[in-house]
């Protein structure tokens, strides 16, 4: 378990911004490489058994929806939830949990509504008698997966349908897998997803989910993007699914990382650890410490922790932290940034001193919570941030769930008689270099016609 082992890492030399090698040492070193697979990896099985039930939903619509209901979740009732069982369900949820989704809702529509204002259309001159801008417009359907299998994810309802909303999108379609055979839909998720705006709610789980998302059965209205977590089967089922309408990202694995110096306190440092370990038995747990003596102390109060929780929570956290949990000792903020930005986690706690240099200096992560106040399961729940966040590396190159990812910006342009005849001599001369004899003429006729003499050209 003490295994110390030195890596050599490079991280960016502060003064001549030139990459240098430096070692890191491990406390605790992960058994598996969390590494092995990257966010569009996939089981072979896996595809291929998505892909036939993909296919045979297209061909047969609602009918192989409700079959594969049957026999996957042994569901007999209805697809669509009534509005009067919505309201049934809606009546089943307590008082305590309605505030607390209230809240929830509220929190993550202030923030669309603030990412929302930071993006703006606008139209200019942008010189050459050509006035260009950009629009911003929502996509038309949302289809929201919300899983509700080991754990309902009432939080996931909050998220997709709110963001979505707030975006402007016209439908916004949620399909979650009934709890068990009798009683459908967890009425918290339905609660939540009919507070947050949802116009459908479909009792779908798995690939039957998606494909009916997809293809807007029950609905009426195919999706222009799927969301949402899920397992193997729907996160496959989103990525085949993906060019004929787009997708949040490729999920995988939840994964924690946390920076921590002399100032943390280890156990609040080893519980925000474990809270992420229960999530599922592949899911990597990182400490990145600047201090040996907090890294041994979080080592040593893991295990208690895990042991405390209950079943099947403590089996996954045991098999999570043993197999990808690690420990890395840096002897330098320089360290710990470069190694946390090649791990590019999904969440990334900061509990250091001087947090303003934290926030400048990372670079790669879904969400970064900044202060020992703050931890992941906030932002899971009902800090305002969406929780719907990139893994497996993929932060590198792609933000989280937002109100971008609904949102389209297209551009438009209009032009000067003068100015068509001025860029289409351009044009027509870039064209022909190319060998595209059509497109130059395509300019060419708008030279002769607007009549510019030469000298203007």
């Amino acid at each position: 378990f003490w295994l110390k082992r030195k890596e050599i890492v490079p991280v960016t030399c502060p003064i001549r911004g030139l990459p240098t090698a430096m070692p890191l040492s491990y406390i605790k070193e992960a058994i598996r490489d969390h590494t092995a697979q990257t966010p569009g990896s996939v089981d072979p099985k896996v595809v291929a058994t998505v892909t036939a039930m993909m296919a045979e939903i297209e061909k047969n619509r609602e009918e192989a929806c409700l079959k594969y209901c049957r026999e996957l979740d042994k569901w007999e009732g209805p697809a669509v939830v009534s509005k009067e069982e919505i309201e049934r369900k809606c009546a089943m949820v307590s008082d305590q949990t309605k505030r607390d989704i209230q809240f929830a809702v509220k929190q993550v529509r202030a923030f669309a509504e603030k990412q929302m204002a930071s993006i703006q259309g606008f139209s200019a001159d942008i010189g050459e008698g050509v006035t260009a801008g950009q629009k911003i417009l929502p996509m038309t359907t949302a289809g929201c997966y919300v899983p509700g299998g080991r754990y309902s994810h009432i939080a996931s309802a909050v998220m997709s349908v709110t963001t979505a909303r707030v975006a402007g999108v016209k439908n916004v379609i949620v399909a979650s897998p009934p709890k068990n055979a009798k009683d459908g839909v967890h009425e918290a998720i339905v609660y939540a997803a009919n507070l947050a705006g949802a116009d459908t709610i479909l009792t779908l789980g798995g690939v039957q989910a998606i494909a009916a998302l997809r293809f807007g059965l029950f609905s009426g209205f195919p999706a222009d993007i799927l969301v949402g977590p899920g397992n193997a089967f729907v996160a496959t089922a989103k990525k085949l699914s993906y060019g004929a309408c787009a997708i949040d990202m490729f999920a995988g694995p939840t994964e924690i990382a946390v920076i921590a110096d002399k100032t943390a306190d280890a156990e609040v440092v080893a519980v925000d650890i474990v809270s992420q370990a229960e999530h599922g038995p592949t899911s990597p747990c990182w400490l990145i410490t600047l201090d040996e003596k907090l890294g041994r102390d979080v080592a040593a109060r893991i295990q208690p922790l895990i042991d405390d929780l209950p079943e099947p929570n403590r089996s996954v956290a045991d098999e999570a932290w043993r197999n990808y949990g690690e420990i890395i000792l840096a002897s330098t903020r320089e360290e710990a940034v470069a190694k946390s930005d090649a791990y590019a986690p999904e969440h990334l706690e900061v509990q250091c001193e001087d947090l303003q240099w934290w926030l400048e200096n990372l670079q790669s992560y879904g969400s970064l919570f900044l202060g020992e106040e703050v931890c992941v399961t906030h932002g899971d729940k009902a800090s305002g941030p969406n929780h719907t966040l990139p893994t497996m590396g993929a932060a590198k190159y792609v933000g989280g769930l937002s109100i971008h990812k609904y949102l389209k910006i297209v551009t438009f342009q209009s032009c000067t008689k003068e100015a068509s005849a001025r860029m289409g001599a351009a044009s027509a001369r870039i064209s022909r270099a190319e060998g595209m004899e059509g497109h130059a003429r395509a300019a060419d006729v708008r030279i002769k016609k607007y009549g510019v003499p030469a000298s203007k050209l």
